[in-house]
């Protein structure tokens, strides 16, 4: 299978408005339930189809139904999900780490499928989290509108700014259906992003241990 590298880390670019802040925005915007089926309608129109034919009459109401599941990481804060640490591990100081946490996303430039796998890894210092908290976290930020590399960026500075680990890796390998089905049509592609903060940036035998993980 081909890969499309990303070479380097995601380092974060300037400071953009608070989570708060864009969510309030667009709350006091929010169209009602009917206005978005009636814009679902407007596109069946457009692409040539008769919106009130049998087969699509319901058409506009299961979209708007899957855009609220598709789209769910909006309702969730995932630094509360992160908030409950344990500090019993008997001296464990070794990686913590989760592979392959399936990735269901969307591209916010044609808002396409994105589908792959995460790699999750972080070296505590005084306290662990869950594990199902880490892939709980992938999912808040892989369910909205994304870029694999600001997604990628995003699980990694949250996990690392809320646990204030030693250190944190992500590694994301995914195909964009923008990029296989439309466009370019070139299937089988993959990209594949990393983020590495703390050690995992710092050491390369932390990183190299990290990605001997993955392959393992």
């Amino acid at each position: 299978m081909d890969k499309v590298s990303n070479s380097g880390d995601i380092d974060a670019i300037g400071e953009e408005p608070s989570m708060s802040d864009n969510r309030t925005s667009a709350a006091s915007a929010k169209p009602s339930r009917a206005e978005a089926e009636a814009a679902v309608r407007t596109l069946i129109s457009f692409i040539g189809e008769d919106a009130d034919r049998e087969g699509l009459i319901d058409t506009p109401g299961r979209v708007v139904r899957a855009w609220e599941d598709f789209f769910v990481g909006y309702k969730d804060d995932p630094v509360d999900i992160l908030g409950r640490t344990f500090e019993e591990v008997d001296g464990y100081d070794e990686i913590v780490m989760i592979r392959d946490i399936r990735i269901e996303s969307h591209c916010e430039h044609h808002i396409v499928p994105i589908i792959g796998k995460a790699h999750v890894a972080y070296l505590p210092d005084r306290s662990v989290v869950g594990i199902s908290k880490l892939a709980r976290v992938v999912d808040v930020f892989a369910k909205r509108m994304q870029v694999q590399e600001t997604l990628t960026a995003q699980i990694a500075d949250t996990i690392n700014n809320t646990l204030k680990p030693k250190g944190v890796a992500v590694m994301i390998e995914a195909a964009h259906m923008c990029m296989t089905t439309r466009g370019v049509h070139k299937p089988g592609a993959d990209t594949v992003t990393t983020t590495m903060r703390g050690v995992f940036k710092t050491d390369p035998n932390m990183r190299r241990e990290f990605l001997d993980l993955i392959k393992s």
